[in-house]
């Protein structure tokens, strides 16, 4: 039965895609990131879900007039020149062949996201791809939470089977960057119900997060926390609530989890954690020595016999950074840096230029949110293999839009919306602009 309704929701939203393709981007972001068919039994599993959504999604981007060119910031012509540079140095890399699975892969995720660049442009086009994407992961990061409430925190949480973020490492930190994504469509709501209830799926995704004993998401959780609190008009009162939140969630977690975490201190004693060392040598002896790196895969022992310390300790890089230093060499870590920088700085613009304006002041919002969320990415990624992943450019996607939203005066030329579930597209009632 789950195998029947998810297919059913693939191919219905897939054929709307047909004629209006932005719904086709939603779908591919759902799939994308939640993995639904991961969590069925029979035929869905295998399913090319997938490539249901981008095929409808680009046959209706060639037929609809309502697209724009995707290179509307800084941002997105970092992102282009890192798919060039990407396929260079899969190309000149150790193994091409053995490679072209994962570069597939990950030129699927970038190319939708230009896809998406092209396809949404209105405010409910920007509302939408936020609920959608982090809907997606507070539904998985609820159920964690909820199971690590019944377990009292014995058990640890996983992401979904074959995704990105299978490994409990990497689901903790696209939980914690999901959390600023919730608070601010908690911002956007006016239905009391509604915030509890966003306040209540902040909390579980927290605790899940905690729950996966991931050491990395504690860091990230620990960084995004007093950026809120930092950000906040209260901080006393934030500091207060935000202190005692931490302290209970913690005291929570059994004494096992306290010893793993008690590692972080300890990291020479730790083998997961000098294995992580062994990569990062590795991966910066590769940078020096190769220009364009080795490809899509630098955990290789001929390497870490030539590049590490620790030849003994082959270890995937679990770190962001050196990640795609190892992968694709400096050229390839400036471009990508230069991508976060970029979207940091539009969501400052939007921060500080759309809080004065009151049909923009949710692009304010956004931007500070988003800014939060980069915050636990560019922070816990520093521990965690998780450069591909789409969250983090969906947040890019959504604040370049904003931007361009705010600097072409949108809101003079669409829709208001009534009050209540106003940033749930087909659940609010737009009325003529005045």
């Amino acid at each position: 039965m789950r195998d029947v309704v998810i297919v059913s929701l693939v191919l219905f939203f897939g054929v709307m895609a047909l004629t209006r393709p932005w719904i086709g981007v939603m779908l591919w972001t759902w799939l994308s990131i939640m993995n639904p068919h991961r969590y069925a039994w029979g035929f869905a599993v295998d399913a090319p879900l997938a490539a249901i959504a981008a095929g409808t999604t680009l046959i209706g981007l060639i037929y609809t007039r309502d697209r724009s060119s995707p290179f509307k910031g800084a941002a997105t012509v970092l992102l282009v020149m890192l798919m060039l540079w990407m396929t260079l140095s899969w190309l000149v890399g150790l193994d091409p062949a053995t490679d072209y699975e994962q570069w597939k892969k990950v030129m699927k995720i970038d190319f939708m996201i230009i896809v998406a660049l092209m396809l949404l442009h209105t405010k409910e086009h920007i509302l939408a791809l936020v609920w959608v994407a982090a809907g997606s992961m507070a539904l998985l990061g609820v159920k964690g939470g909820v199971y690590t409430l019944v377990g009292g925190g014995t058990g640890r949480v996983w992401g979904p089977p074959g995704s990105f973020i299978a490994d409990n490492n990497e689901f903790a930190l696209a939980l914690i960057m999901t959390i600023p994504l919730l608070r601010f469509l908690q911002q956007q709501l006016t239905n009391k119900w509604g915030g509890w209830a966003m306040t209540g799926a902040m909390l579980l995704c927290a605790i899940a997060a905690l729950g996966s004993y991931s050491r990395g998401a504690l860091i990230a959780i620990a960084a995004m926390t007093l950026s809120f609190w930092w950000r906040g008009k209260n901080k006393l009162l934030i500091g207060i609530v935000l202190v005692a939140a931490s302290f209970a969630l913690i005291g929570f977690m059994p004494e096992n989890w306290m010893g793993r975490m008690n590692s972080i201190v300890d990291y020479e004693q730790d083998q997961s954690a000098m294995g992580r060392i062994s990569a990062w040598w590795n991966a910066w002896n590769i940078g020096l020595n190769r220009p364009f790196g080795v490809g899509f895969d630098a955990a290789r022992p001929e390497l870490f016999a030539q590049y590490s310390p620790y030849p003994n300790m082959i270890h995937a890089a679990h770190s962001i950074y050196f990640q795609i230093l190892g992968n694709h060499g400096f050229v390839g870590l400036f471009l990508f840096l230069g991508i976060w920088l970029m979207t940091w700085r539009s969501a400052g613009w939007l921060r500080i230029n759309a809080k004065d304006i009151p049909q923009a002041r949710w692009c304010a919002e956004l931007g500070a949110m988003c800014q939060v969320s980069l915050i636990g990415y560019l922070v816990g990624g520093a521990f965690l293999s998780l450069a591909y992943f789409d969250l983090p450019f969906d947040v890019m996607v959504a604040v370049v839009l904003a931007k361009k939203w705010v600097e072409a005066r949108a809101w003079e030329r669409e829709p208001v919306y009534q009050p209540g579930w106003k940033t749930i597209p087909g659940l609010s009632r737009p009325v003529p602009s005045a």
